[in-house]
């Protein structure tokens, strides 16, 4: 397992984790110039920010600063009630990959979406199972475009609470379950450290309760792990979205999820994704990406 205690390499900044300083949003043009001035070396920025600020003016910016990406987020929201809010998913997915691919990002994150309309406060319909053929169906088109740009997609399983809302993959086991189904010889492109076209972002807020949480990472094995992503789950959890913590402050083992991660070979960045509308987001953005340095040393 490597030593993260000397310095940040392998500090990554899920740009929503600053989306907001002292109350007010903060443009990604600032994030990225903040990022740079302290070091650290890769960014995982979210579509919104990117197209507020423009493609091309942050694909110039992070190559200015050499920067990576740990992902790009994101893809996803397959379901849909009929055949034209599916088209539209499937077509803006690809915008995504294209997206990802301009910044040559390590993978494209998907949260795949649950029962149509419930995100907006009223589902359509109860029918998850039909909610999961279509993220089903998603993936498996989606798949095959991203393989002509070389973009690497990412399953990200979310805790279970928003099984209705966000995703209907809920655990690793359900997302490597689609993985062997639609990529079973994990044909992702051949190099010094494999990597399969379908993989799984590893997110600690949403997996850190599954029993079955290490015997899944083995079975990923290091070409699906695509992406890890840190912060804390407080106690009590005020917000079921926006409320959770700085690595530390809260009751998920950190180190040991990444040492199971690590064991499979996985040596790419630990990208520290926090939203929390009553605290970090009220803070300066310097104060927070101080902490979270001083935090990647300590506590992931």
């Amino acid at each position: 397992m490597r030593d993260f205690s000397q310095n940040h390499r392998w500090l990554s900044i899920n740009t929503a984790t600053i989306r907001r300083s002292r109350g007010a949003d903060l443009p990604l043009t600032d994030i990225i110039e903040a990022c740079a001035q302290r070091g650290i070396r890769a960014i995982s920025p979210w579509r919104d920010q990117v197209q507020a600020a423009g493609l091309a003016k942050v694909s110039t910016l992070v190559r200015s600063h050499g920067l990576q990406l740990s992902g790009y987020c994101r893809g996803g929201m397959f379901p849909a009630t009929d055949a034209a809010g599916l088209k539209a998913a499937r077509d803006d997915n690809r915008r995504a990959v294209d997206e990802a691919a301009e910044l040559n990002a390590a993978c494209l994150v998907l949260v795949v979406g649950a029962l149509p309309g419930a995100l907006q406060g009223k589902a359509a319909h109860k029918d998850i199972a039909l909610a999961r053929s279509q993220v089903r169906d998603g993936i498996a088109d989606l798949l095959e475009y991203a393989r002509t740009a070389k973009m690497p997609l990412a399953i990200e399983p979310l805790h279970p609470m928003y099984a209705a809302d966000r995703a209907c993959i809920n655990t690793m086991e359900q997302a490597l379950d689609v993985c062997d189904e639609l990529d079973p010889r994990r044909s992702g492109e051949s190099s010094e450290r494999p990597q399969a076209a379908l993989g799984v972002a590893v997110d600690v807020y949403h997996l850190w309760w599954d029993p079955k949480l290490e015997q899944q990472i083995v079975r990923a094995g290091r070409d699906r792990l695509l992406a890890f992503h840190a912060c804390d789950w407080l106690t009590p959890t005020t917000d079921l979205l926006n409320d959770r913590g700085m690595m530390g402050d809260g009751v998920i083992d950190i180190p040991r999820i990444r040492g199971w991660v690590e064991a499979q070979g996985f040596a790419g960045y630990s990208e520290v994704e926090i939203f929390s509308t009553g605290n970090w987001w009220k803070r300066p953005h310097q104060e927070v990406l101080d902490t979270c340095i001083a935090r990647h040393r300590t506590a992931v």
